[in-house]
C-alpha cells in the first residue's frame, strides 16, 4: 500500500535546518566551554636542559594549577623541529596538543625547509607570545680572552680553528652566532646538537669553545665561573649581568638578537579555546613565582593577544630572511 510522504514547506525546511544548526552550535559551544577536560600534551621541539624547556615547563606548571588538568611537556628534539611540527599537523584541532613556537620553527624553517609538508602561516594558529629571552654569547673558561673585542681578535687570528655548539640547525643559538659572524666577519665552525642540554655539556667540558643561549640555561654557569659571558645580544645591558656589554656597545652598531618562545596550535582549533588558552597563559605569566624567576633572568614576558603574536611572527620572518640568505643556513 502506498503511503504518501508528508509535505514540508520551504519555510518549515529552513526552520528545521536552523534548529539543527543551533543545536550543533550549542553542542560545539558546550564542548569548547568544557575545555580542557583531560590532560593536554605540549610538544617542545628540543631535548631537555635548554631555555625552551625551562620556559615551557614553567608556564605548563601554572596552567596545570589554574585549569585543573595536567599540561604534559613532551620533548621531541631533532630535525630542526620539523618532525614535531609535522606531528601537530596530523593531530585533531581540538586544543589538546600544543607546540612551543620559536624563532627557528616559525621564522627560519619556512626558508630552509620548503618541502616540510606544512605551511607555518596556514597550518598553525598563534596563541600568544610567552617570553623574549636575552641571547648571551659565552666561551669556555679556558679560552684565553678577557672581553668581546679580544675574543674577535683571537678568533680572527685562528680562522676555522674554533667551534661553536648549538641546540640544532635553525635553533635560536645557531641563528644568534650566524648573525654575529655576519656582523664581525668571524669564521667559526658550527657543531649542531639535539638540544641545548647536550650542546651545553660539551661546552662545559671544554670540547667546544663557543656557545650562545638564553639566560635561563646559562646564568648559573656564568656565575659559577665555568663560562665567560662576553656580550649580550640585546640593545641595552641586562639587569642579570649589568657588567656585560652589548654587542652593539662593542662597535657593532644596531646588532640585536633575542630568543623568543610562543604557543601555537593546529589551525582550525576553535577560537574560543585559543582565546581561553591565551588568557590563561597571561594569568600564568603574572603568577608571582614565575614572574619573579623571569625577571631575575632578564626575560620579558608576553601573554598578549593572538593577533599581536601573529604580527610579531611576520616581522621575525622578514628580519631573519637576510641572515639565512647571507649566512647560507641550510638543513643539517
Amino acid at each position: 500500500m502506498f503511503i504518501p510522504r508528508p509535505t514540508i514547506t520551504r519555510r518549515q525546511s529552513l526552520q528545521l535546518l536552523g534548529g539543527t544548526a543551533l543545536g550543533l552550535n550549542a553542542l560545539s559551544s558546550s564542548a569548547q566551554s568544557e575545555w580542557p577536560s583531560k590532560p593536554v600534551r605540549w610538544i617542545v621541539p628540543f631535548a631537555t636542559g635548554g631555555t625552551s624547556n625551562i620556559v615551557a615547563r614553567s608556564v605548563a606548571n601554572e596552567l596545570s594549577k589554574q585549569l585543573g588538568v595536567p599540561f604534559l611537556i613532551d620533548n621531541k628534539g631533532g630535525g630542526g623541529g620539523v618532525p614535531s611540527m609535522q606531528e601537530i599537523v596530523r593531530t585533531p584541532a581540538d586544543g589538546y596538543t600544543l607546540i612551543l613556537g620559536h624563532i627557528g620553527s616559525l621564522a627560519v624553517n619556512p626558508l630552509i625547509y620548503p618541502d616540510s609538508g606544512y605551511d607555518v602561516n596556514k597550518d598553525f594558529a598563534p596563541v600568544t607570545l610567552l617570553a623574549k629571552v636575552p641571547s648571551l654569547f659565552v666561551v669556555h673558561k679556558d679560552v684565553p680572552v678577557k672581553d668581546f673585542n679580544s675574543f674577535v681578535a683571537y678568533v680572527k687570528a685562528r680562522p676555522g680553528q674554533l667551534n661553536y655548539a648549538s641546540a640544532g640547525n635553525a635553533s635560536a643559538g645557531h641563528l644568534a652566532i650566524e648573525a654575529l659572524k655576519l656582523a664581525t666577519g668571524l669564521f667559526i665552525t658550527h657543531i649542531p646538537y639535539r638540544g641545548t642540554g647536550p650542546a651545553l655539556n660539551d661546552v662545559l667540558a671544554g670540547r667546544i669553545q663557543i656557545f650562545s643561549a638564553g639566560t635561563p640555561a646559562l646564568l648559573q654557569h656564568i656565575r659559577s665561573g665555568s663560562l665567560k659571558c662576553l656580550a649580550v645580544g640585546t640593545q641595552q645591558r641586562i639587569s642579570a649581568l649589568p657588567e656585560v656589554p652589548t654587542v652593539a656597545e662593542c662597535g657593532y652598531k644596531d646588532f640585536e638578537t633575542v630568543q623568543w618562545y610562543g604557543l601555537n596550535v593546529k589551525a582550525g582549533t576553535p577560537v574560543e579555546i585559543i582565546h581561553k588558552l591565551q588568557l590563561e597563559c597571561a594569568k600564568a605569566l603574572s603568577a608571582p613565582e614565575l614572574a619573579a624567576r623571569f625577571e631575575s633572568e632578564s626575560a620579558v614576558t608576553g601573554g598578549g593577544p593572538s593577533v599581536d603574536y601573529a604580527r610579531f611572527i611576520q616581522k621575525e620572518q622578514a628580519r631573519w630572511k637576510e641572515v639565512v640568505i647571507k649566512g647560507q643556513i641550510k638543513p643539517a
